[in-house]
């Protein structure tokens, strides 16, 4: 492995901060807590991924199985440095996350209307995916952000029988 290749992994308690970083970096995401990152990467590392390169935390991806749906895999945030971007990283990503799951037949995601950028993401995966891909308002600006943050529009893949095609 070259020094500058980018590995892909599961999160450490000591990436918290980094991520965290990382996150304040790549509006127009929302910025968590601390608290919340070290959270994601200890209680929650199987579900999530990093990049790391030269060292670094250039990339992550966090995600969780949904309690009640368990074939249900919801991905919360991805984050890819500049660095890095234009390199395919956040379908890497999502993929390597997937693959250390088992049993998921949907893919569950928000996003805004204004994210260019991730409604394009999305939609590719569910091209590569040969998937069904869906999306109704969610989390709605008025009645459930009290007018401090934008719909967030639900959006769900749903797989072929036979899973997601790396």
């Amino acid at each position: 492995m070259s020094r500058n290749e980018v590995v892909l992994r599961c999160p450490v308690l000591e990436d918290g901060a980094a991520v965290f970083d990382l996150v304040d970096t790549c509006k127009p995401l929302d910025l968590n807590s601390h608290y919340m990152y070290l959270l994601q990467c200890s209680h929650f590392s199987s579900t999530c991924v990093v990049a790391s390169q030269y060292g670094q935390v250039v990339a992550w991806a966090s995600g969780y199985i949904l309690p009640q749906h368990p074939d249900t895999f919801f991905v919360w945030q991805v984050a890819v440095g500049e660095a890095v971007r234009g390199q395919g990283l956040a379908k890497r990503l999502i993929n390597w996350v997937l693959a250390q799951q088992r049993g998921i037949q949907k893919i569950h995601t928000s996003i805004t209307p204004d994210n260019a950028a991730s409604w394009a993401l999305f939609k590719s995966l569910a091209r590569d995916w040969g998937g069904d891909l869906s999306s109704w308002d969610w989390f709605e600006q008025q009645s459930h952000f009290g007018g401090r943050h934008c719909t967030e529009v639900l959006v769900e893949i749903v797989l072929p029988t036979q899973g997601v095609q790396q």
